[in-house]
């Protein structure tokens, strides 16, 4: 070996110490060079002192959600990006069924009940409903299009989705 090791050991006794001596690019402070944004201006810094996060436009509180897309103050916040809230147009589309029917346990109980007494048919007015499906949402604003599926949990889905979409439409329109 022509060169002496780049990284001796830091307690002094020449042999190989793992990892570096000193801190290295970007640690503990991000060091200024080329591709960071000018230091004098908190806005670009990912973080203040303290380790506190920088504040930027349209924080507050969500408004309302629906699946993922999420109305704030000024603008909506869907996984594809931030869209202006005013002008948005909103759509929802019923894509859930709702099924209704006798329960097999219904029938045996029918059956049973009706070799013993004739008050066994009264078993077959047991209904079971069950709702499947989708409900698609979508959002338009700002030349951006984002839709999203919220699953169908019950009859009602659709009308608790259409008074949060009424909610999200008057806010737009502000």
């Amino acid at each position: 070996m022509s060169q002496p090791n780049p990284n001796p050991n830091p307690d002094g006794d020449g042999a190989y110490g793992w990892g570096p001596t000193q801190p290295g690019y970007g640690y503990p402070n991000p060091a200024p060079g080329y591709g960071y944004p000018g230091q004098g201006s908190p806005a670009y810094d990912p973080t203040l002192a303290g380790g506190q996060l920088v504040p930027t436009s349209g924080g507050g509180q969500p408004l309302v959600s629906i699946g993922d897309i999420t109305v704030m103050n000024d603008g909506i916040v869907t996984p594809s990006g931030t869209l202006p809230l005013r002008g948005a147009v909103w759509n929802a589309t019923d894509m859930s069924r709702t099924e209704e029917k006798i329960p097999t346990h219904a029938i045996i109980l029918a059956v049973i009940f009706f070799l013993f007494c004739l008050l066994g048919l009264l078993f077959l007015l047991m209904k079971e409903k069950k709702t499947t499906g989708f409900i698609q949402v979508t959002v338009t604003s700002g030349g951006k299009h984002h839709s999203t599926m919220l699953p169908a949990t019950g009859p009602d889905s659709f009308q608790i989705v259409m008074g949060q979409i009424s909610y999200a439409r008057s806010l737009s329109t502000m």
